[in-house]
């Protein structure tokens, strides 16, 4: 009997916090049992336990006594040990929002937090802009000359972006701008990119961080009603510089410097600021005319106030204007767009061209991290997605044209690797990124699954384009206009660079932001901290022991989901994913688990263990992206041809994600514990296995044929009907698939594989033997024809390559012509 109650007591306590009950209703229950316990005249171990437990409970849950007895002490202590925080690190965590991120953080996510967002789509206008104007303007676009010839776009193409206000995407109608949603600004730019990223960024980066968004947010009413017509319509070209040359991702230690002071402005005195500046990797800086800039502002006059030092200050300044420098051009590698530097010496500015006028002096990177929070989840994983796609359409067609002992390519399991991570990792991240945007369209400013996207999918780019080289061979190393690959390739590092480089955003941003900002608990116990007085000590309590409960829950929860796989958790969904729900539920609970303890045990000295910090963060990565895909598949109407693409994007996900945890356990900063975290947060060791040979074959395969899958996988790319690089290979991979019976038909009868070179001979016998008709050996000659020119590469004469070594021209002598 003994034994039966402590069972008892203990089933309770792990049901209690299993299911994270407040401390009230666990002092209630246990007070009940032992009660019960004394009536039945039960030995007093069980009865003293279970008491002494109460009695614990009903300390907790008794905020006064508490107070006095620990959370004061405790107060006391954390805000000795509390890291210091700058006035831009406070800015940009109160930047943006939490959504799906938050839940992950929690422990127990909620899902239909998730499953209740709307399903991805675009309206009928958008729609229409993007089958007409869009497409028009992508035929339009010859990347080779573009990039390696006139290293710029043509006058056509400026004129034809200005015309069909390809600038105004983010501009409301009251100002002549498209106001398109998150969703329709990434299909645009995506469709854009998967032809030519000059263009692609050129249109993108008006509508993202500077001018016109900030304008819209911030602006006056005077500011918006005078320049967001004149973005909407292309009569200005906006840029907007931030970094300086010894101000890279650290861009809040900026030392361009503007001071308060009186200057002469259309013939009056009047209050302004003197600006001097040096920044680089401007992109449209050279053929701007309306210069964002930000700097820092110094009142040492105290005109403006007590306040000397106000800070980072955004302002537009019209690029005519006396002392501003810009025309000279950086040349990104793989991107010909415009990017360039420009300075500016004792140049003097009216406070009205301050960005919101003079009561957002000192207010810049307030504004420019509400506006990062958004902008990092659109362009650059635009560009990314694009790739993918690009990538899954090419690759895969190729495998299947491309011939080598006899067979295609793609038969080759060593091919087949490559090619299934090429799809496996277009298919997760564009469902990262349509969930994402569609919490934007909601009115979300995630500020973390920004970060998450720009990084994740940065480096997903990067990998799969490596894997579509590999897989095309030389036919990707030879330039020139038939090479569709080499480009992209090449401006890989541009997407890793910009908008945070990725090895800060993984190992500051991602968890070392996500953490703070997400955390149920962490942000509250910090706020509370930062003062000292009653309200603050109350807050301060409450926080803490509502951190000890999620604490003691997860602990809870980790073993018991590892140990039944996750089957004690309520999967929100049926069918074939039902079982990824479940396994998000147990990987959170390690997650949360193994995260926690680390800032518990380091405090403030986390800020400093980046490697935990990236580790984490991919795990975290990793979970908000296997969410992404279960919601996709729904959203899609759970298309069984698509499982293949959704499972391998699934196991890989649960496998890096364990891959990150295990290496944080390798590394914990209390070795001692280790073991014993190690046991609560996988009982069962790992259970997550890095997707099967057959996974990755079934997902080569669907990329090699003209499936519906494949159709929904590259939905967005641009699909060239010309002779082009991108033309040549879809024409060549339908006409492979169209004689693909006549081609086995002849290889059975006459032992011989059909080539380029001996095509005619063999359909001339084969069709003199029977074994084909007329019009099947002219299917035959079309194919292998049409596969002939996808595998030639560019030649070029001497002569003609000069013309590619001369260098870039110099616009400083044009002005903003």
């Amino acid at each position: 009997m003994t034994l039966l109650y402590l069972a008892t007591t203990l089933v309770i306590l792990l049901a209690l916090a299993f299911l994270a009950a407040p401390a009230w209703l666990a002092a209630v229950s246990l007070a009940l049992i032992a009660a019960g316990g004394w009536l039945a005249d039960m030995p007093l171990t069980g009865p003293v336990i279970a008491s002494v437990a109460t009695g614990v409970l009903a300390l907790c849950a008794a905020p006064p006594l508490r107070r006095r007895m620990i959370s004061d002490r405790l107060f006391n202590w954390f805000r000795t040990v509390l890291p210091s925080m700058s006035r831009t690190e406070q800015e940009a965590l109160e930047a943006g929002s939490v959504w799906w991120d938050a839940e992950l953080f929690s422990g127990r996510p909620r899902w239909q937090r998730l499953f209740s967002a709307p399903r991805p789509g675009l309206n009928t206008e958008e729609r229409a802009f993007l089958d007409g104007p869009v497409e028009e303007l992508c035929r339009m676009l010859d990347d080779w000359k573009i990039n390696r010839e006139d290293l710029d776009l043509p006058p056509e193409v400026w004129d034809f972006l200005r015309e069909h206000r390809f600038f105004s995407m983010i501009i409301p109608r009251e100002y002549g701008g498209l106001d398109f949603s998150a969703q329709a600004n990434a299909a645009i730019v995506a469709r854009i990119a998967s032809r030519n990223q000059v263009a692609a960024t050129t249109v993108m980066v008006p509508n993202s961080l500077g001018p016109g968004e900030l304008l819209n947010y911030f602006g006056t009413e005077d500011q918006k009603n005078h320049y967001l017509p004149r973005l909407a319509r292309g009569e200005e070209i906006p840029c907007f510089a931030l970094t300086s040359p010894l101000a890279g991702s650290d861009a809040a230690s900026m030392p361009d410097e503007g001071v308060v002071c009186k200057g002469m402005y259309e013939g009056e005195e009047v209050l302004g600021l003197r600006v001097n500046w040096d920044k680089r990797y401007i992109t449209l800086a050279p053929v701007a005319t309306l210069l964002g800039l930000a700097f820092k502002v110094s009142d040492p006059d105290g005109l403006l106030g007590d306040d000397k030092a106000p800070g980072i200050t955004c302002a537009l300044i019209p690029t005519d204007t006396p002392g501003v420098e810009l025309g000279a051009r950086h040349l990104p590698g793989g991107s010909a767009f415009m990017n360039g530097p420009t300075r500016g010496k004792d140049v003097f500015i009216p406070l009205d061209w301050v960005i919101g006028g003079r009561e957002r002096v000192g207010q810049g990177w307030r504004m420019l991290m509400h506006c990062l929070s958004a902008g990092r989840a659109i362009s650059l994983p635009a560009l990314s997605i694009a790739n993918g796609k690009l990538a899954s359409m090419t690759t895969g067609a190729y495998a299947r044209i491309r011939q080598q002992f006899k067979q295609p390519i793609g038969a080759f399991e060593g091919v087949q690797e490559p090619l299934a991570r090429i799809g496996g990792e277009t298919y997760r991240m564009d469902a990262a990124q349509r969930l994402t945007l569609v919490a934007l369209d909601e009115g979300e400013k995630p500020v973390v699954l920004s970060a998450i996207l720009k990084y994740s999918l940065t480096e997903a780019n990067r990998r799969l384009l490596n894997d579509a080289m590999d897989i095309h061979g030389g036919k990707a190393v030879v330039e020139g206009p038939l090479n569709y690959l080499a480009s992209a390739y090449q401006a890989i590092p541009i997407a890793i660079t910009v908008e945070g480089a990725n090895i800060l955003t993984r190992t500051m941003i991602v968890f070392g932001q996500g953490a703070i900002r997400c955390h149920p608990w962490l942000l509250k116990e910090m706020e509370a901290a930062r003062n000292d007085d009653t309200a603050a000590r109350r807050a301060f309590d409450h926080a803490l022991w509502g951190h000890a409960g999620y604490l003691i829950s997860n602990s809870v929860r980790a073993p018991l989901l590892g140990l039944t796989g996750g089957r004690l958790s309520r999967s929100p969904i049926s069918g074939p994913t039902a079982w990824a729900c479940r396994r998000i539920n147990r990987l959170v609970a390690a997650f949360t688990l193994i995260s926690d303890l680390c800032l518990l045990i380091l405090g403030g000295k986390f800020k400093f263990r980046e490697m935990l910090s990236g580790r984490l963060a991919d795990a975290l990565s990793h979970l908000y992206m296997a969410s992404a895909v279960v919601k996709r598949f729904e959203d899609d109407g759970r298309p069984d041809a698509d499982l293949p693409l959704v499972q391998w994007a699934l196991e890989d996900s649960f496998h890096q994600v364990e891959e990150a945890l295990q290496k944080v356990l390798d590394n914990f900063p209390a070795p001692a514990l280790a073991p014993v975290i190690r046991l609560l947060a996988f009982p069962l060791s790992r259970s997550s296995r890095a997707p099967s040979d057959d996974r990755l074959k079934e997902v080569a395969a669907l990329l090699m044929d003209d499936t519906e899958s494949r159709r929904r996988l590259i939905d967005g790319v641009f699909e060239s009907t010309a002779d082009d690089g991108t033309g040549l290979v879809n024409k060549a991979f339908a006409a492979v698939l169209a004689a693909e019976p006549a081609d086995r038909a002849v290889r059975n009868a006459l032992k011989t594989a059909i080539t380029p070179i001996n095509y005619e001979a063999l359909t001339e016998k084969a069709v003199a033997s029977g074994v084909i008709t007329a019009a099947q050996a002219g299917e035959i000659s079309r194919a292998q024809e049409l596969a002939g020119r996808v595998i030639a590469v560019d030649e070029f004469a001497p002569d003609a390559l000069e013309n590619l070594n001369q260098p870039a021209p110099d616009l400083r002598a044009a002005g903003n012509e």
